[in-house]
């Protein structure tokens, strides 16, 4: 293995040894966002969603049980909107985003990733196709034709290199923002419906009905 890399890195020079080392870290910052959303309770919401549907059912008792035998990292966001009012919705929400944005952390470098690694395979290949034809001209009248294909396929190692690292990394950021879009849908959901309890609009509704009703 570490010999068949090192002579990949032996044809496709300095650019393909650039692009085994972010690979490197790209594949260390995807398994520590696996980690991260396994740890953080991503998509775990079971207990989560009890909580809030107690609540809207006007069963705090219940919601509070269900609240703390949750492990999602929305918890304190939701044991804060059980003692908010509707108005602080936007201050819920706001930290409900500082969560997020520690998840998404990384998302940058994996976008960047994505991005310039083809880029740079292609910059490599621009390269070994400059020193290629450099080598045809330099043979003057002794031109040999493999000399030429040689070169040529040594200088797209850099761009099929590009392409390696860059595909897996765009889907796997791809996953990686559906799920941070599903969270950002979850938590809307769950502090309007916190803020907004069914049984509040029924009990405020029968007031209206009947002025007496306490």
């Amino acid at each position: 293995m570490i010999e068949s890399l090192r002579q990949i890195i032996d044809l496709g020079g300095p650019v393909v040894a650039i692009l085994l080392a972010v690979s490197v870290v790209t594949l260390a910052t995807i398994l520590f966002k696996v980690w991260q959303f396994a740890a953080a309770g991503v998509g775990r919401h079971k207990s989560l969603r009890d909580a809030v549907a107690a609540w809207d059912r006007g069963d705090r008792t219940g919601a509070t049980f269900a609240l703390n035998a949750s492990k999602s990292y929305l918890v304190p966001v939701i044991e804060m909107a059980f003692a908010a009012e509707p108005e602080d919705t936007q201050r819920l929400i706001a930290e409900a985003e500082v969560r997020f944005a520690r998840l998404e952390r990384g998302f940058r470098l994996l976008d960047s990733v994505a991005q310039l690694a083809p880029l740079l395979g292609l910059f490599g290949t621009v390269l070994g196709m400059i020193d290629a034809f450099q080598s045809l001209q330099d043979a003057g009248a002794q031109v040999d034709p493999s000399l030429l294909a040689g070169g040529i396929w040594v200088a797209l190692l850099t761009t099929a290199v590009g392409l390696a690292v860059a595909m897996p990394t765009a889907m796997v950021l791809s996953w990686l923002e559906g799920r941070m879009d599903t969270e950002r849908v979850i938590a809307e959901r769950a502090i309007t419906t916190v803020l907004h309890p069914q049984w509040h609009h029924q009990a405020h509704g029968q007031e209206e009905a009947d002025p007496s009703y306490a």
